[in-house]
């Protein structure tokens, strides 16, 4: 067999890095990437949304389709929570969901049809090492450290389909991170399902423990937190980002909603005075840091006095940006059982008023910093316009014209808007 591969890579993040590591491996036996004809051909999925399981079977048959000589690998958490119907429907040759996903190289080496899926997710009892890899964007690398939730929030189908929470060996973690840098990546940004959850499961380490480590590598430019819940943002983190230049400057911290009652509904674990003290400790440590957040659109049952809540709350946070979602319902959660779902154009009118707030309150948080000297690690280079493009610490996108390509390194200039 020619040694080929090509992928897809759906969703989050997480299944990036996951699928960069199977690369990997991949490449140290000798494969050899080709989207013309290769004799592999693999996808991670995504089952987030209802949207995103109709992209996950229109890639998967697209992949089939255009590949008929290929070993067809599908994995992720659209073929955990859907594997009977892929198997029977689609056929692919090798089918894992999102365990087992250390033992696909050697499936394909095999070239053996894969029943891997566990049937009962929640049955996952530990970190599965993938090894080191590169999942990189020019010199920003992701490293991930701990797979699962347990939160079990009402909307969401990522507990049942990922499994319970499961933290990475820290050793594992150190040495990747290691690795990065010293092949010259100067951000790593820590990336995981439930990635404050950290070191619940391991008797000698937490989440901040771990960052704190992380910040003593030697050479290590930026560490950032991909995102992080209110809850596990604990006294130790706060000092992190007051006292450690190489953490980055930008907090993102869901909230989903700023009504009590809905958040209630959802099964989060806060309430709404809970997370504004401690957005409060968290500025009052840094005042300069930027604070991003996603907030779910049309819950079921959310009536317009909950929707301004959540608006007036959001500008009372003080939030920089935010990523907002309509609610998506998901069959087998709580959620989709309940009453009063929303009309789909009262869901988009709200979100329209939440991405307008959002444009507002970043073009006021940016404009603090016009005409200030910042520092910018450079990402990209933008040939055509002459123009170097990276971020700061607090992750504002800067443009430095130059007739040089800076990438990599670390540029000092006014920012400008």
């Amino acid at each position: 067999m020619k040694k080929t591969y090509t992928y897809i890579s759906l969703g989050c993040k997480v299944n990036a890095y996951e699928i960069s590591a199977i690369i990997s491996r991949l490449k140290e036996l000798g494969y050899i990437k080709d989207d013309s004809d290769p004799s592999v051909a693999i996808i991670n999925t995504c089952s987030v949304t209802s949207t995103a399981d109709q992209k996950s079977r229109q890639h998967i048959r697209k992949l089939k389709n255009k590949y008929p000589n290929a070993i067809i690998v599908v994995m992720g958490c659209y073929s955990q929570g859907h594997h009977e119907y892929i198997k029977e429907e689609i056929r692919p040759d090798i089918i894992v969901g999102t365990s087992n996903r250390d033992k696909v190289v050697e499936l394909i080496e095999n070239k053996l049809y894969g029943d891997n899926t566990d049937k009962n997710p929640r049955l996952y009892n530990k970190y599965e090492e993938l090894g080191v890899t590169a999942y990189s964007e020019n010199v920003r690398a992701y490293l991930k450290i701990q797979d699962g939730c347990d939160n079990f929030c009402s909307y969401c189908l990522i507990p049942y389909v990922r499994g319970k929470s499961r933290s990475r060996e820290k050793e594992e973690i150190i040495k990747e991170a290691s690795a990065l840098v010293n092949s010259g990546y100067q951000e790593i940004v820590l990336t995981g399902i439930h990635v404050g959850g950290y070191g619940k499961d391991l008797n000698d380490i937490d989440f901040s423990t771990l960052v704190e480590q992380l910040l003593n590598i030697n050479d290590l430019y930026r560490l950032r937190i991909s995102s992080i819940e209110e809850s596990e943002i604990d006294e130790k983190l706060i000092e992190l980002i007051n006292t450690k230049d190489n953490l980055a400057n930008h907090f993102h911290i869901p909230l989903q909603s700023g009504s009590d009652t809905v958040l209630k509904r959802m099964n989060r674990k806060y309430t709404c005075d809970e997370f504004y003290m401690k957005i409060s400790k968290i500025k009052k440590a840094c005042p300069d840091v930027a604070l991003t957040t996603d907030v779910i659109v049309g819950f079921p049952g959310e009536s317009e006095e909950e929707f301004i809540e959540t608006y007036n709350f959001i500008k009372k946070c003080g939030f920089n940006m935010l990523h907002v979602f309509p609610y998506s319902s998901r069959p087998g959660t709580v959620a989709a059982r309940l009453k009063d779902q929303i009309d789909p154009r009262i869901k988009k009118e709200r979100c329209l008023k939440l991405i307008e707030l959002s444009n507002q309150v970043w073009s006021e948080y940016t404009s603090q910093f016009e005409g200030k000297e910042v520092e910018v690690l450079i990402e990209q280079y933008d040939k055509a316009n002459k123009e170097n493009v990276g971020h700061t610490s607090n992750y504002l996108e800067v443009r430095v014209q130059s007739n040089d390509d800076l990438t990599g390194k670390i540029v000092k200039t006014i920012y400008k808007k």
